[in-house]
């Protein structure tokens, strides 16, 4: 018998054996096939594989072989018959009842082959579908309302019946539960709401016996040290050393240890109280730290001392006393908003200047508030120099205050010390009229002292002016630049008798100059100003002059033109107007007809003495004509004087003095008679002006009769 070598059945591994058991029995090898079936989902897993090598072969020329983004062939053209899977698939169909019986495959399944011979109704079942029916189908959808009844009772929502897979609507109805800590019963609660929090904080005392849990409402069994958590509230219990309280976790029962210094801070101060510097307390177990140390006191505390002293001396109320002099930082409606409520305005200052005084706080949002509680916001917000802004409509509508580059630092006084400041000054002001008159005149008259920029470009600084204002006035003259909290910026002179009055007209020499370099630099609008030593603006450049003349012409308030008046001495006149009497105006109206009256003419019982009356008249009159020739000579002389005036006239109302009526229209209508003449429309007698006599329609001077002298 010959041994020879027989490979085994994949082919891999050799072995020598009797030469007839090579054709009756092939060895097998332990190697494991690892090749992916044609399904995909499953291994071979079979020893010695005879088609392991093809697999591998496969893969590889699949891999070097299919061009980019072409089809893969069908998998089972290319797959050896030795791994062609052969087991029942066996994957959930959609219908939910039934498994795929077909072989093991790549994909999905399909549709359930199985009928149902049942009816499919929906939740209420008045809605179905009738046999026979591919298994898996869907109960119909149902328009009827859904009859579901609820848990707490309630009726229940109108909606259309659906599957229990999909839940009813929640329940709309309010009603009343207990908070979950149980300190509270809540009403007007959504009923689907099982949960509900009262927002009070929980207090329960814990399990360490010094603190009380800080939850807010929670169910019973869920405070801080629940689920054995140790308690993380800081001790807080005074130390020996300090008093402060301890600052470290909680330690109970044990006592504070006080070996580290303590971190809270103190204000060290001096024996007067005067200086102050805030500071670490440093006190430990060894060391007594800062608390008992102080302040050396320095001049200014005995300068302060001394004012003491002083002013109870003189019996001066240091309160009422405001440093910075009588200058008001804050604008009139803040001051007047301010007054009315002074509690709540005095609490929104201070967050004002904690803001301030916050370098990195760049934002405030205050909480919602009245419209006149936010104007006054507003107001304090434009004072210190911050931009505001009102968000969110009513009730919730807030004030936000940002901090912007104008913004330099709060104001040195608050707003009452500046009301008290403002009450003083009105005071001051609160003379007799005639005081007050003459106060206005003077400041009217006040010359000017200083240079003021009107409008001054965002962003100025006070070097840039004193650089432009050095290049352009005389090296001998100097100037103080001083913002205002109007943004205005005024130009003071340095030396002393630059303030004096007679500066005025040196600052009118230098103004040219130095108004065409502001306005080349585009700095602002220069003119000239009075200030006060507190740098309060009297007067400026451009408001209107207060001065007689023709000042008072252009502005339309010249002083009435006055002529003699001497009493009437015929019928009305159309220059009356002229008198300037009442209320200074000149107007010409038309003269309302006054309707005659016929005379009664009166039954004499004597007619024999009437005609004697009769003939005595008439030789009267007769003697009074003769008189009246004698004063013609006056009469042209009136005349001319009567033009005179009408020429007067014509000048003024030029000026713009006279309404637009005409003189003739004041002569239009009918001549009045004799006894129209010598009285007005109203029947009271019209005083002639215009060197006493009575004008004409065309301002013609009438002939005047002379006085009669009675014939004995």
């Amino acid at each position: 018998m010959k041994n020879v070598q027989i490979s085994c059945i994949c082919g891999r591994t050799s072995t020598a054996t009797i030469c007839h058991q090579g054709s009756e029995f092939r060895p097998q090898c332990f190697r494991v096939c690892h090749a992916t079936l044609s399904c995909g989902r499953h291994a071979c897993d079979e020893r010695c594989c005879t088609g392991e090598r093809k697999a591998i072969e496969r893969q590889a020329a699949k891999k070097r072989s299919r061009p980019l983004g072409s089809a893969a062939p069908p998998p089972t053209d290319l797959i050896e018959a030795e791994h062609i899977c052969t087991r029942v698939c066996g994957r959930p169909l959609k219908c939910g009842n039934h498994t795929c019986q077909e072989l093991c495959h790549r994909g999905a399944c399909r549709s359930c082959p199985e009928a149902i011979f049942d009816e499919v109704r929906c939740h209420c079942g008045r809605t179905a579908l009738e046999p026979p029916l591919p298994c898996g189908t869907q109960p119909p959808p149902c328009r009827f309302q859904c009859e579901r009844p609820k848990s707490c009772g309630h009726p229940q929502v109108q909606h259309t019946c659906h599957q229990d897979s999909e839940s009813c609507p929640k329940c709309p109805f309010l009603v009343s539960r207990r908070c979950m800590c149980g300190k509270t019963t809540l009403k007007n609660q959504p009923c689907f709401l099982s949960d509900v929090r009262c927002g009070q904080t929980c207090g329960a005392k814990l399990k360490c016996g010094s603190h009380f849990c800080r939850k807010p409402c929670h169910k019973p069994g869920e405070c801080e040290d629940a689920f054995d958590k140790p308690c993380t509230q800081p001790c807080g219990k005074p130390k020996k050393a300090c008093g402060h309280p301890d600052e470290a976790p909680c330690h109970a029962p044990y006592p504070c240890k006080e070996d580290k210094p303590c971190q809270s801070k103190i204000v060290i101060t001096c024996a007067c109280q005067a200086q102050k510097v805030e500071s670490r307390c440093g006190a430990s177990r060894s060391s007594e730290g800062n608390s008992t140390k102080q302040l050396p006191c320095t001049d200014e505390c005995a300068r302060l001392e001394r004012n003491r002293r002083l002013a109870v001396a003189l019996n001066i109320d240091a309160s009422s006393h405001v440093d910075g002099g009588d200058h008001v930082p804050y604008s009139d409606e803040t001051l007047n908003l301010y007054a009315a409520h002074q509690a709540w305005a005095q609490t929104q200052e201070r967050e004002f200047r904690v803001f301030a005084d916050s370098p990195g706080e760049k934002r405030l949002r205050f909480k919602p508030m009245k419209a006149q509680e936010r104007a006054f916001l507003h107001s304090l917000a434009q004072d210190f120099g911050f931009d505001s802004e009102s968000l969110d409509p009513e009730p919730h509508r807030h004030v936000l205050l940002l901090k912007t580059p104008r913004f330099v630092s709060a104001p040195g006084k608050t707003v009452g010390e500046a009301l008290r400041v403002r009450q003083l000054q009105r005071k001051v002001v609160e003379r007799p009229a005639a005081v007050k008159e003459e106060r206005k005149v003077d400041e009217n008259k006040s010359p000017f002292n200083a240079f003021v920029i009107a409008g001054p470009r965002f962003g100025l600084t006070v070097e840039e002016v004193r650089s432009v204002v050095v290049s352009a006035v005389p090296a001998e003259i100097r100037f103080e630049v001083e913002f205002l909290p109007s943004e205005e910026v005024v130009l003071r002179p340095v030396k002393p008798d630059m303030m004096v009055p007679g500066a005025e007209e040196t600052l009118r020499e230098v103004k040219p100059g130095l108004e065409a370099v502001v306005k080349a630099n585009q700095i602002g609008t220069l003119q000239l100003c009075a200030v006060d030593l507190s740098l309060n603006i009297i007067r400026r450049e451009s408001d209107p002059s207060t001065a007689d003349g023709w000042s008072r012409v252009a502005a339309k308030g010249a002083a009435p033109r006055r002529v003699p008046t001497t009493a009437a001495v015929g019928g009305p006149n159309s220059y009356a107007a002229l008198s300037g009497a009442g209320s200074g105006k000149v107007t010409f109206a038309k003269k309302k007809e006054k309707v005659k009256k016929k005379p009664v003419e009166p039954v004499v019982d004597d007619w024999e003495a009437e005609m004697e009356a009769e003939e005595r008249r008439s030789r009267g009159q007769s003697a009074a004509g003769s008189d009246a020739e004698v004063g013609l000579s006056d009469v042209e002389a009136a005349k001319t004087d009567g033009r005179g005036v009408k020429a007067d006239a014509e000048v003024a109302k030029s000026d713009g003095e006279f309404h637009e009526s005409k003189p003739d229209e004041a002569a239009e209508g009918p001549i009045p008679s004799e006894e129209a003449r010598s009285t007005g429309s109203d029947g009271e007698a019209v005083n002639s002006e215009v060197a006493g006599v009575p004008s004409s329609t065309e301002g013609e001077v009438q002939a005047v009769p002379a006085p009669t002298q009675s014939i004995a």
